[in-house]
């Protein structure tokens, strides 16, 4: 194995290497290491981004774009930030950065044989998840890319997107400096999801930390991810492992690779698996506690309850750990009274804060 300056392996990362390889990249390096089914890949450190940008000088042009804007100016805002995300996107990666990425993948599809692998491109921020601010969310992923000029192009578009109005304004509320906050890219084989979600090692709605929570649908998690599908729902005992309650809503979309072009595409579920599929139930009684028993070893190594993204391979039947991060809704007990932990997270369950896109599906609950 070649040795790199700004390129990380999962197995060479620990949770500590958060400054270096962000929230994200850290917890993927600290489950391969300790045996979770996590699909291979590696970081691009937040060290190249930061490189990039001192050594292109973008960091004096930023501050020639945002000196005396009006953030509070949403229209201003999005004008601003797209410049930025511009001359990023359109500036040429550090030399060395470049010629780093290109070895890297070619020793990556090397170790899994393929050629041109198809991989997520996910940002993984320095600052995701501190006690005090959430960026988690705010950063952007692309899935299904291959080919290592479209690897490079994209993570060009991560550090962009460190840029976003969004992400620039919450910033500016919370005090942080725009140039404290740094940016790695993961770089991870992509599983073809027959079937993909989220589970919950504690129940976000009720905060019962004695329940399992499991929201499933078809095809890629991009799906339940973003709000646009409404997913299964599954409720587990976590003692013993039982089901306990079944929500099967009705799926009508599902989000796959696009063998047309890089990227992914939504199709109707009707369509694409067939009528039986949209009020079908989409995980398996087995697949649910074999899904189960993984999570509790990720949440015995954390030591907390754990928000963890899935998919089960349409190939190997091989259930995969895509990533996994501290629940940051539940309510904890405090002195006797019930305080909300002030933390902002993306909105993945039905119950909690709607997402913008979400659809509103139709749900048939079962008890078990």
């Amino acid at each position: 194995m070649a040795s790199y300056q700004y390129i990380r392996w999962f197995k060479e990362i620990a949770k500590n290497d958060i400054p270096l390889v962000g929230g994200k990249g850290a917890n993927l390096g600290e489950l391969t290491q300790n045996g979770v089914n996590v699909p291979p890949g590696f970081c691009v450190t937040a060290t190249a981004y930061s490189d990039f940008i001192k050594e292109r000088n973008i960091d004096k042009k930023i501050d020639s774009i945002i000196d005396n804007i009006d953030y509070e100016n949403t229209a201003e805002l999005q004008i601003k930030s797209q410049q930025i995300r511009n001359l990023i996107e359109k500036t040429d990666m550090l030399e060395p950065v470049e010629k780093e990425i290109r070895e890297a993948y070619a020793e990556f599809s090397s170790q899994i044989g393929l050629e041109d692998p198809r991989v997520a491109v996910r940002s993984s921020a320095t600052a995701e998840d501190l006690p005090e601010a959430s960026f988690a969310g705010q950063q952007d992923t692309y899935l299904e890319i291959a080919g290592v000029n479209e690897v490079i192009k994209h993570v060009k578009k991560c550090w962009a997107s460190l840029w976003t109005a969004r992400a620039i304004y919450y910033r500016e509320n919370q005090g942080f400096s725009h140039f404290d906050v740094s940016l790695s890219t993961v770089i991870q084989k992509m599983v073809d999801s027959e079937k993909s979600g989220v589970l919950f090692t504690a129940n976000p709605v009720t905060n019962n930390k004695k329940e399992l929570m499991i929201n499933a649908s078809w095809g890629l998690g991009e799906a339940v991810v973003s709000g646009i599908v409404t997913p299964d729902e599954y409720l587990v005992d976590k003692a013993t492992l039982a089901i306990t309650e079944k929500q099967i809503a009705t799926k009508n979309t599902l989000v796959v690779k696009n063998k047309a072009k890089v990227g992914t595409v939504e199709v109707a579920v009707k369509d694409y698996l067939g009528y039986e599929h949209v009020t079908a139930q989409c995980l398996l009684d087995d697949e649910i506690k074999y899904l189960c028993k993984s999570s509790l070893k990720i949440e015995e190594v954390y030591q907390a309850p754990q928000d963890i993204e899935w998919a089960l391979d349409a190939d190997t039947k091989e259930l995969y750990i895509l990533q996994a991060r501290p629940i940051t809704t539940l309510k904890e007990e405090e002195g006797g009274e019930t305080t909300e932990v002030k933390i902002e997270r993306r909105p993945l369950v039905r119950g909690l804060a709607a997402s913008p896109g979400m659809v509103s599906g139709v749900v048939r609950r079962i008890k078990i």
